[in-house]
């Protein structure tokens, strides 16, 4: 079971969770679209697309790092063509840019509220949207969002609301688009982490060096996706996979290699049921 060949189109895949599921791709032999905005190195956040597209070359896969800014229609339009225009079309959407702020209603000023809902929810709405028709042509077509689970509850927007409505709408992308397009046989499914990840998001914006000893890498949920892409694509739709989740159902027991320096329980991330934790077998400690 292999993605040799087959061609990924990720938003936002410069660094972090993005580039480790273009990685574990490019491992295979896979063709790989990088679609993101950082052209120049950042001070506090590493990786360009430059920089992401020669890991994934050294890796294995062919890469096509391409400056596209998803809140723009013309660019996103302009880097799918590209895509096909390099690679011959697409088989995977993968829907990873996304913007955070964890803040009040009070605290939240409208420019990053924008930016949140149009990154996140408007963003996955125009990928999938400019992707959809060249996965139609796929023989095992995947959209995945980076995406939590729909679970509905007044705790999960309290504290950020405008957030929480900002990934939820990527979550609704899931919802809808895997019953619309389920007659094309293009699987949409949202992919979500059980703990914290260790990512530059966790390090500058959710507790720094503490709660990234208690998150696992990136690798866990590339490995996941990874797992969702082998799965047929006309019986594997419209789901919110947690990552542990899917790993466990493909056979893995021993998680210990996704955080290896972990010395305690592991943070559980925002978003996850509490159903969830209640049946995992991982010590994870829920931080709401």
């Amino acid at each position: 079971m292999s993605l040799k060949g087959k061609t990924l189109f990720i938003s936002g895949g410069s660094r972090g969770i993005g580039l480790a599921i273009a990685l574990r791709a490019a491992r295979d032999g896979a063709n790989v679209t990088i679609a993101a905005k950082t052209a120049e190195p950042h001070p506090k956040l590493p990786g360009t697309i430059y920089s992401a597209a020669q890991e994934i070359e050294e890796a294995g896969g062919k890469a096509l790092p391409v400056l596209c800014d998803i809140r723009e229609e013309a660019q996103v339009a302009e880097a799918v063509a590209k895509t096909v225009e390099t690679f011959g079309g697409i088989d995977i959407c993968v829907n990873n840019a996304s913007a955070i702020q964890l803040t009040g209603t009070l605290e939240t000023d409208m420019k990053r509220y924008d930016l949140m809902h149009q990154i996140n929810t408007r963003g996955t709405f125009l990928v999938s949207k400019m992707c959809i028709p060249h996965l139609k042509l796929a023989d095992n077509p995947h959209i995945l969002n980076l995406a939590p689970p729909l679970d509905m509850k007044a705790k999960w927007f309290k504290n950020h609301v405008a957030y929480t409505m900002a990934k939820f709408g990527m979550s609704m992308c899931t919802l809808g688009m895997s019953a619309e397009f389920a007659k094309d046989g293009i699987a949409v499914n949202s992919l979500w982490p059980i703990s914290t990840i260790d990512t530059a998001a966790v390090r500058n914006l959710l507790g720094g060096a503490t709660v990234a000893a208690m998150s696992r890498s990136p690798d866990i949920m590339a490995d996941a996706a990874h797992a969702i892409f082998m799965r047929p694509s006309r019986e594997t739709s419209g789901n919110f996979y947690i990552d542990e989740e899917v790993l466990r159902a493909e056979g893995v027991s021993d998680f210990s290699i996704y955080a290896p320096g972990a010395t305690g329980p592991l943070a559980g991330d925002f978003f996850v049921p509490d159903e969830v934790f209640a049946r995992t077998e991982s010590k994870i400690k829920s931080i709401y």
